[in-house]
């Protein structure tokens, strides 16, 4: 009953103290189920993220319910996914209720701006995070740069292409080099 509570307790803790969303909320993650609690691996970080990224929901969401099942089972999966998404949900519920123009008070107008500089960096460290903890290979790093290289010009110049589009190339040209080299230590492409 332990592990329950604690998963309940980290993960809510995540939940109420982090703005910004999922992204910002990797950094706290990763700092409290793989460094501190060790519920999880570094690589298992890096694989729970990027699958988190390609399913439905919000991907701090997945996270936590993938530690939770990995802890304990299907219940953990619902409490730390509980957790996660409670604070939020008493946040917003009782700020709905009882004001109005909550938006419109200096200081809470104050207060957002400077959130929004917390968000960034928090964003860009687990960037920074994940990128170093990719696998010292050229090729996924050349992939993410002229992945990020064309975001940037699509967003500088307003050009009508999806991220998502970018991301099916992205995976398109991995996949196709993957079947013409072969894993590391394979020679040929993929097994006939």
């Amino acid at each position: 009953m332990s592990i329950l509570f604690e998963l309940f307790l980290i993960f809510a803790k995540i939940g109420l103290f982090t703005f910004g969303g999922g992204y910002a909320m990797l950094s706290l993650i990763e700092n409290n189920c793989v460094e501190k609690k060790k519920w999880i691996t570094h690589d298992e970080m890096m694989n729970v993220t990027v699958i988190a990224e390609s399913t439905p929901g919000p991907i701090a969401i997945n996270c936590a319910t993938f530690v939770g099942f990995k802890q304990a089972g299907l219940l953990g999966a619902l409490i730390a996914t509980f957790g996660m998404v409670f604070p939020s949900f008493v946040i917003i519920y009782t700020v709905s209720m009882f004001l109005d123009n909550f938006l419109e008070i200096t200081l809470i107008a104050n207060a957002f701006k400077g959130i929004k500089v917390a968000v960034g960096i928090l964003v860009l460290d687990a960037a920074i995070t994940m990128i170093r903890k990719m696998h010292r290979r050229v090729l996924p790093k050349v992939i993410m740069l002229c992945s990020f290289a064309a975001m940037l010009l699509i967003n500088i110049f307003a050009w009508d292409f999806s991220s998502i589009a970018l991301m099916l190339v992205a995976a398109a040209i991995s996949l196709a080099i993957f079947c013409v080299k072969g894993k590391p230590g394979q020679e040929g492409g993929a097994e006939k």
